[in-house]
């Protein structure tokens, strides 16, 4: 094996204690006959650990070994890998070294344990090739790089050579991506240095489609066309929804993500103390064939925070454009966003019937950079009603309409007033309520 993973190039380059390369200088020391049986199959028990513990959290089923090589093959971001994904396979003298690493994992995908098994008298290579998983619930790996695993490593065991490998992988790269953004939907910002941020996934994000948000069709509307216009490359504008709290606005914006993530949509979520980092979040996928959403989720400023202004330079007025697969969506529950006092109108200019404050324009300004704005209003005691009755109804509640509406009143008396978010909270509890 160790021979076959030193002719890897583009695909060559991983840490030393990975799986792959441990691996390698296992079989690398039992062809030379440099360590003992026992310690031979400690270190390869170790190694085999580490593929179920990666099996687990992304729920790989069946050839565990075909699930790992295809996981390094869709997670390994390289220049090949990374123009595959923005334009898919094309001519050029990379697709030399690109086949010549395709053979190896070729050779890799068809490799024969059986040597080993019955010099070191173990199994577990032909166990994993045949593993059937205890349970697949979806909470305990991240669904979408599970199913893109499973369908890729398919269709590479039906490979017949590298070029079949070539074809496949290429194909997928364009039709899917590479690397995390290509498995995931959602990121955070996990660390960040002055030049440079480092982003992790968000695994679990919520599931809910805008099909599940009841009511509020026009805002849908609007966030649905801007949206679809964005990931089609047409003109689309940033957007700010405004207004009471529990109405659905950080819902919609969840359900635009799940809604279009198979066009390319992919979000990152950033808090106001990390807003000095919004320049190098976009050096580092302003270049990447995915439209993102940068997502600010209950933005507002006291008067003394001055974190709007790395905004604003972001949005409009900075040197560098910003570029066109990056929007900002944020929620707010306040229509101008930062705090404003009847003190900031002591700069106040009157001429000509105008009334011009700087300080005034200067805090306005920034919702003025938002090119969509949408209004999100506390429902009114019938929406509120058929809020409940479409959850109930969706849940299978077995309660008369006249029952529910008499019920969610006495609810929303005492549980936070009418709103979205107290319909869904009534209804989780009469769920909890059922045997």
């Amino acid at each position: 094996m160790d021979h076959i993973i030193s002719k890897l190039l583009i695909y060559g380059d991983m840490p030393e204690d990975s799986i792959l390369m441990q691996l390698g200088d296992i079989f690398r020391c039992f062809g030379e006959n440099t360590q003992s049986h026992d310690m031979l199959t400690v270190r390869i028990y170790t190694q085999i650990k580490r593929i179920l513990e990666v099996a687990t959290d992304f729920g790989f089923d069946k050839n565990l070994w075909h699930n790992y090589l295809t996981f390094l093959l869709i997670t390994n971001e390289n220049p090949f890998s990374i123009t595959c994904e923005k334009v898919g396979a094309s001519e050029g003298s990379v697709n030399y070294f690109a086949k010549n690493d395709f053979r190896a994992y070729y050779e890799l995908f068809n490799y024969d344990f059986s040597a080993i098994e019955n010099a070191l008298g173990i199994d577990c290579f032909s166990r994993i090739s045949d593993y059937k998983a205890i349970s697949k619930k979806e909470l305990m790996y991240n669904k979408n790089v599970s199913e893109k695993v499973r369908f890729l490593s398919e269709k590479l065991e039906s490979a017949k050579d590298e070029n079949d490998f070539f074809d496949f992988v290429t194909e997928f790269y364009k039709d899917y991506g590479v690397g995390m953004f290509g498995l995931n939907k959602a990121f955070r910002i996990a660390s960040s240095t002055e030049n440079a941020v480092t982003l992790m996934p968000i695994n679990n994000m919520e599931k809910v489609m805008l099909d599940d948000l009841i009511g509020y069709e026009i805002q849908k509307k609007k966030l649905i066309d801007n949206t679809k216009a964005f990931v089609e490359g047409r003109g689309a504008n940033n957007v700010l929804l405004f207004g009471d709290s529990g109405t659905g606005k950080s819902t919609s914006i969840k359900a635009i993500v799940n809604e279009f993530y198979d066009k390319g949509l992919r979000m990152i979520e950033i808090y106001k103390h990390q807003f000095k980092d919004l320049s190098n979040v976009i050096a580092l996928i302003k270049n990447r064939n995915y439209k993102f959403i940068i997502y600010m989720d209950d933005l507002s400023f006291e008067e003394f925070e001055i974190e709007y202004k790395f905004l604003k330079a972001v949005i409009e007025g900075g040197v560098e454009t910003r570029p066109e697969n990056i929007l900002i969506y944020a929620t707010s529950n306040r229509r101008h966003l930062i705090k404003e006092n009847w003190s900031d109108r002591n700069d106040m200019e009157h001429s000509n019937g105008m009334h011009r404050s700087d300080t005034m324009e200067e805090k306005l300004s920034l919702v003025k950079r938002f090119g969509v704005t949408i209004s999100f209003s506390k429902p009114t005691q019938k929406e509120y009603f058929d809020i409940v009755k479409g959850l109930a109804h969706r849940h299978n509640i077995n309660m008369s309409d006249d029952e529910l509406c008499a019920e969610a009143n006495k609810w929303e008396l005492s549980h936070g007033g009418i709103s979205g978010r107290t319909a869904q909270q009534f209804i989780n509890y009469l769920m909890g309520l059922e045997e």
